[in-house]
């Protein structure tokens, strides 16, 4: 089912579109973003978002604003987190379940933004590939903002991702943060491919529900 989603941005409004995928008596609902070169009718995250239903949580895909406007590269991180807001506000008002967020790599460091400012509140957030550096620039880590985001995170990150090496960097980060966590995929890269190991996208990213369900049971419920 796909929706549009008004987003307030400086220069005026823009509509941007989402997919939801349902579950049959959800337990979770996860709004999901995308990376900064895909939007989010790729099929990572349409497999992604297909295993989550499968296991009874909703996800619902949406784009940025630079992608509903047909621009390939990302805007300012400003725009990215008025995204986030208003796509929570809409989920949020009509989810009877607790609510997630996560993203792909771009998505989730724009959602972790967005709730170390308030912008959202998740029950938790989940980062599928956390773009801690640049490639090869460790130096510059984006990091800054973590330890401000009160719900919990988890890591989803490959251990061969060119964006998390070193490791001991990421783990320094989490370690900074209030209650996070990692989950290492044997072999991952960024995208979570395996090499020696061809596999469809939609196949790749529907093989990370399992191991992300889990953590969303474990922080569904409220102590």
């Amino acid at each position: 089912m796909t929706a549009s989603i008004p987003v307030p941005l400086p220069s005026g409004t823009v509509e941007v579109g989402a997919t939801w995928d349902r579950a049959v008596d959800p337990w979770a609902v996860v709004v999901l973003a995308h990376g900064a070169g895909a939007g989010r009718q790729h099929p990572f995250l349409s497999g992604f978002a297909g295993a989550m239903a499968a296991e009874g949580v909703s996800t619902l895909r949406f784009d940025f604003a630079y992608v509903a406007a047909g621009r390939r590269m990302p805007g300012p991180a400003a725009h990215a987190v008025a995204a986030w807001s208003a796509v929570w506000q809409a989920v949020h008002a009509e989810a009877d379940a607790p609510v997630f967020a996560a993203g792909k790599s771009y998505g989730g460091r724009m959602a972790s933004m967005a709730a170390a400012e308030g912008a959202i509140t998740p029950r938790g957030l989940v980062y599928l590939g956390y773009p801690l550096h640049p490639p090869g620039k460790p130096e510059a880590p984006r990091v800054a903002h973590l330890p401000l985001v009160t719900a919990p995170q988890v890591f989803v990150e490959g251990t061969n991702d060119p964006f998390v090496d070193p490791h001991a960097q990421l783990e320094d980060a989490v370690a900074s943060c209030q209650d996070a966590s990692i989950l290492w995929v044997e072999g991952g890269g960024h995208s979570f491919e395996v090499k020696g190991r061809a596999r469809p996208a939609e196949q790749v990213g529907a093989e990370l529900a399992p191991l992300i369900v889990p953590w969303l049971r474990a922080h569904s419920v409220v102590e």
